[in-house]
């Protein structure tokens, strides 16, 4: 018979805030809260201090907004170099005591412990002393047999705090807290469980499978198997991780998009990222998939498969032609993402069209890569397509400039949350 797993999910107390704090110690004991330009789209809350929460401030949250709640806030831009630094220095404790570290965003981080003989509760313990001492954060830690009850406890006791779910406890732990609680299961779909009496953990358990299926379809059953404590998903660290699935890009405007031309030269600005980063992986797309979010916040994609490719033009045309055959342009778009999806091996033989011209397709490949060179030397801007110059739609400045994203073969930055 299996051992038990020992998992601990590691998840750093308002991380941004704290790190700015760590870095300027004036700002120590006030309310403090990362925002992105006050003068664009992105000007809201992307992370708050403990006092700026409890004086009413919320993560995505307008900067004005923010400033009338709290007039004493002290807004700070993002700098995610530093984030980026911190989180490697978090990596290097957890790395300490095992090889298994699995890392979700910049702030949060999984470790299986399940080889060590020591007490897992000791183990954080440990942990939380290390990162106060040595690098002036805390971080509230989960301990359990699984992954997903192991982050619900990083959750429970905040800030600087530790919580152990056990076979024993998760149901008087775990069952009463609502639904949204649980990983991957969001406000959206917390509110479509609702609709069919589902309110909380416990009733998700203890629904039938077939109707969480017939709710949410496959998503449904992970869920239910997330409430029951039956996850056994790995810890996987980055370098033991699989071949990425998907290659995106997206951003909220500036201003929002209100005709199809518009929404062609966003798509063809997000484009641009998408095909370095599938030379840079080694892969090509055999899908296209486009999300586009209306002024009032609702969100629908449309998808379709293509022939394999890298190449930027044929991933802006396709998702042009996704929004143009679905979009109906009621209300105007504030936000778009563009995806590529189905990725393959670039190595992968390929069955060609009669219509296609091989050698074409072979001098698109080589100008896309002498694009690379280019950008990756002299930056994303160097070389953009005319359609997307002077628009005004698109994000541009220190910490937004979609152009200077353009050559990250792993996908740029990450954050502490998906907020756009």
């Amino acid at each position: 018979m299996m051992s038990e797993r020992r998992i601990l999910h590691s998840d750093a107390d308002c991380f941004y805030a704290s790190v700015e704090t760590v870095l300027d110690p004036t700002l120590r004991g006030k309310p403090i809260a990362v925002c992105g330009s006050t003068s664009g789209r992105h000007g809201i809350v992307l992370a708050k201090s403990y006092i700026a929460k409890r004086a009413g401030i919320r993560t995505g949250m307008t900067n004005a907004e923010a400033k009338k709640r709290c007039p004493s806030l002290i807004i700070v831009p993002p700098h995610f170099e530093r984030y980026s630094r911190f989180s490697a220095y978090l990596r290097g404790i957890y790395s300490r005591y095992t090889d298994a570290v699995e890392p979700f965003g910049l702030d949060e981080c999984w470790l299986d412990i399940s080889s060590l003989p020591r007490d897992p509760v000791e183990i954080a313990e440990q942990i939380r002393c290390e990162v106060r001492d040595e690098l002036g954060l805390t971080v509230s830690i989960g301990v359990s047999f699984n992954k997903v009850f192991a982050k619900l406890g990083s959750d429970m006791n905040k800030p600087d705090g530790i919580t152990v779910i056990t076979r024993q406890n998760y149901r008087d732990t775990v069952w009463r807290l609502p639904c949204a609680e649980l990983l991957f299961c969001s406000n959206a779909t917390a509110k479509r469980l609702a609709e069919i009496g589902i309110y909380t953990v416990g009733d998700m358990a203890a629904a039938e499978p077939e109707v969480m299926q017939r709710c949410l379809g496959r998503k449904g059953l992970t869920l239910w198997s997330y409430a029951r404590g039956l996850d056994s998903s790995p810890v996987i660290s980055p370098e033991n991780a699989p071949e990425a699935k998907s290659v995106g890009h997206g951003i909220t405007c500036v201003s929002d998009i209100d005709d199809p031309a518009g929404a062609e030269r966003v798509i063809y600005a997000l484009a641009q990222s998408i095909g370095g980063r599938l030379r840079g992986l080694g892969l090509s797309a055999r899908g296209v998939h486009v999300t586009a979010k209306n002024s009032a916040l609702f969100c629908r994609g449309w998808q379709k498969k293509i022939s394999p490719t890298q190449s930027e033009s044929d991933i802006a045309a396709t998702a042009c032609e996704l929004l143009s055959r679905n979009y109906r342009w009621q209300l105007p778009i504030r936000a778009l993402t563009v995806t590529a999806i189905e990725l393959v091996s670039e190595r992968e033989p390929e069955q060609t069209s009669l219509f296609c011209s091989v050698e074409d397709k072979l001098r698109s490949e080589r100008l896309g890569r002498s694009i690379d060179k280019i950008r990756k030397r002299y930056g994303g801007r160097a070389i953009v397509p005319a359609v997307v110059l002077g628009d005004d739609k698109l994000p541009s400045g220190r910490g937004h400039d979609i152009f200077g994203e353009i050559f990250d073969p792993f996908g740029g930055r990450g954050s502490e949350r998906d907020l756009t």
